[in-house]
């Protein structure tokens, strides 16, 4: 008669009795065990196992179909896998709350890598649960953030580099580490990161303690994990010495901010080891410290259950000889996997740039994957924006998604006459109304020798019915929007020309624009993406004199075509750059910032016709294009995409 009892796979419960008992539910009736009244619906048939020794198992009963177990409190299972690694928690105890102890346990085959969409998909899925919640009542389909204003996230990161561990695997892993950092700063949090590379001795990166006094900006963190200096030529490998380091520096940061403050401090540890270790022991006596100081308790199943969403130990077991018996054990975590196995560590990269599910982080404007699949919907995933404006039937121009019911093109697209039902957009929406700039007018200079003059070149497509945003619809930012600084990661006080100066501050800024993909291109892709790099401040007045040779030019004063709400791109200085063809008219110019996209230009007119069907063209030395910056018609852009005063849609918030 002895307490204590435990039973063999998942979902078996027990009573605290002399005796174990399964219940299966049959037939209407009450059982009495120990004088403590069961109520079981419909018959009852059940099996009793007597004790053994210290222990006992049963097989399982099963559960008749329509039939369902219950677990009493204080409740325990354990778990195994036949000729499998269990993930998961080996055993778990029904609390008294109603919630199990540890997390689902899954089986894993040890001889079976996780793919890069695996990884990318589960550790991210997890991460994100730290970092947001989706609002499914907000109409923009926003997010919040989980870690409240009073709360710190702190992310603890190793990566071995011992002699077991070759040279590419360790830039491999500071690339996956600097993509994760970067991913992560798309969230409004602003973590904490103590990020170092160990064998038998520590090399710091970063550490956690400099962020008491001061913010860490993420450019800081990316070039520290870069130039850290690693002599590979230390024996011996020390796990324990890594996880006494993050126990130390928790001790310090406890210290410093006071017991009520720390309770408040979330905590994700990230691993990357083959888990081979000759010196310092078995790591696990640490790890169960860290997990009392987070846990508030030193007794496993007494804690509060909601310490357990403090913690979280992540294992990427990583080269070609995993200890697997050793590194599951340091795993920690309620929700989702935290052990992640990939012999190939040239697909970890791949992985860690696939993290973020773009599909549901809908919030987020210019969030695009930034690798290529060679797949026709690759295109799409990483130019998620762009989209074809069709006036009675023509492909004219490209536009791009600017919110989930407006497209931002060319105004040149379309003629006086046309009405929103002579355009449609490919991305399968009718138009419901044409926005023009006011102020664009083709013949204004045509007495000043200009013959088309397209300043204020812009346009806005308002469509009848919302986007449904998706990994392959997203919209891109636009300039002095409050969406657009949080991509930039600026201050909250930060201003529409702090945004300017970012972006187009320098004297040669590299853009981007879209082109269709011609026959002579060797691609499955629909779009190419073609690179220029824009010359402003004193670079700006030799660019854009060319604008002098066009052939509906006829003046010498490069003033009265170009004025300076234009960008001026092409030519073969510094690089060759690639040339606007007719069709890409409207399309985004725009600035990759951080894995986040800014437009920062519209498509406009060019110097030259050097090609007439898309496809990637070079520039020759006298062509040029020249493209709006929206920087200059923000005014335009917060009128109609700004407007609160109607129900049509969720206005933008711009800056002042």
């Amino acid at each position: 008669n002895q307490r204590g009892l435990f039973c063999s796979k998942a979902q078996h419960g027990w009573l605290a009795s002399s005796q174990m008992a399964y219940c299966d539910v049959m037939s209407l009736s009450y059982m009495r065990l120990n004088s403590q009244p069961y109520k079981i619906v419909n018959y009852y048939l059940c099996f009793f196992c007597t004790t053994v020794g210290t222990q006992m198992t049963c097989p399982d009963p099963g559960t008749p179909p329509g039939a369902r177990r219950m677990f009493g409190a204080h409740a325990k299972v354990t778990y195994s896998c036949n000729n499998r690694i269990l993930v998961g928690s080996k055993e778990r105890m029904c609390m008294t709350n109603g919630q199990w102890t540890g997390r689902e346990p899954t089986c894993y085959n040890k001889h079976a890598d996780d793919t890069p969409a695996e990884v990318s998909h589960h550790f991210w899925v997890a991460i994100r649960e730290k970092l947001a919640s989706l609002q499914p009542d907000d109409t923009q389909n926003g997010r919040k953030i989980r870690i409240s204003k009073n709360s710190t996230l702190n992310i603890y990161i190793a990566v071995e580099v011992s002699e077991s561990i070759d040279e590419q695997y360790v830039t491999n892993t500071k690339q996956a580490v600097r993509l994760l950092i970067r991913k992560i700063s798309s969230f409004s949090v602003n973590p904490n990161y103590d990020i170092l590379f160990y064998s038998s001795v520590i090399h710091k990166a970063v550490d956690i303690l400099d962020f008491e006094d001061r913010t860490i900006d993420m450019r800081t963190m990316v070039d520290a994990i870069e130039k850290v200096q690693i002599d590979q030529s230390t024996n011996g490998t020390d796990l324990t010495l890594v996880f006494c380091h993050f126990l130390e520096q928790m001790t310090h940061i406890k210290s410093k901010v006071g017991d009520k403050t720390f309770e408040k401090h979330h905590h994700v540890f990230i691993v990357f080891t083959d888990g081979g270790v000759n010196e310092g022991g078995d790591p696990a006596p640490t790890v169960a410290k860290i997990k009392n100081m987070v846990y508030l308790s030193d007794t496993p199943g007494q804690q509060d259950p909601s310490r357990e969403e403090h913690l979280d130990i992540y294992v990427f077991g990583i080269g070609a000889n995993i200890n697997h018996e050793a590194l599951m054990p340091l795993t920690v975590g309620r929700r989702g996997r935290h052990f992640f196995k990939m012999q190939d560590h040239n697909k970890l990269k791949e992985a860690f740039v696939q993290m973020i599910d773009e599909s549901e982080e809908t919030s987020l404007c210019g969030l695009h994957r930034s690798y290529v699949t060679y797949d026709k919907e690759s295109s799409r995933r990483v130019n998620p924006w762009y989209a074809y404006v069709i006036n009675e039937g023509v492909k004219k121009c490209f536009g791009s998604l600017v919110t989930s019911t407006f497209i931002l093109t060319a105004a040149h697209c379309f003629r006086k006459q046309d009405r929103p039902e002579h355009v449609t957009v490919e991305i399968m929406r009718r138009v419901k109304n044409l926005f023009v700039h006011e102020k664009f007018d083709p013949g204004a200079r045509k007495e000043q020798g200009v013959l088309v003059f397209y300043d204020y070149d812009v346009a806005l497509i308002q469509l009848e019915e919302h986007v449904v945003i998706a990994d392959t619809v997203r919209p891109i930012c636009i300039p002095c929007t409050t969406e657009t600084r949080d991509a930039l990661r600026l201050d909250k006080n930060s201003t529409c020309k702090q945004q300017e100066e970012l972006l187009l501050g320098d004297d040669i800024v590299h853009l981007s624009f879209l082109t269709r993909a011609s026959v002579n291109d060797d691609t499955v892709n629909e779009v190419l993406v073609k690179d220029v790099q824009a010359k402003l401040g004193d670079n700006r007045p030799e660019c854009i004199k060319h604008a002098l040779e066009a052939p509906n030019v006829n003046t010498d004063n490069v003033t009265i075509p170009v004025t300076e709400n234009f960008l001026c791109t092409g030519g073969q200085y510094p690089t060759v750059d690639h040339k606007a063809c007719t069709g890409d008219s409207g399309g985004a110019v725009f600035k990759d910032y951080d894995y986040r996209t800014v437009q920062v230009g519209v498509v406009s007119w060019g110097t030259k016709e050097l090609c007439q069907s898309g496809g990637l063209v070079n520039s020759d030395a006298s062509s040029r294009d020249f493209h709006i910056n929206l920087f200059k018609v923000v005014p335009f852009l917060k009128r109609i995409l700004g407007n609160d005063n109607q129900d049509d849609f969720s206005p933008l918030v711009f800056l002042n």
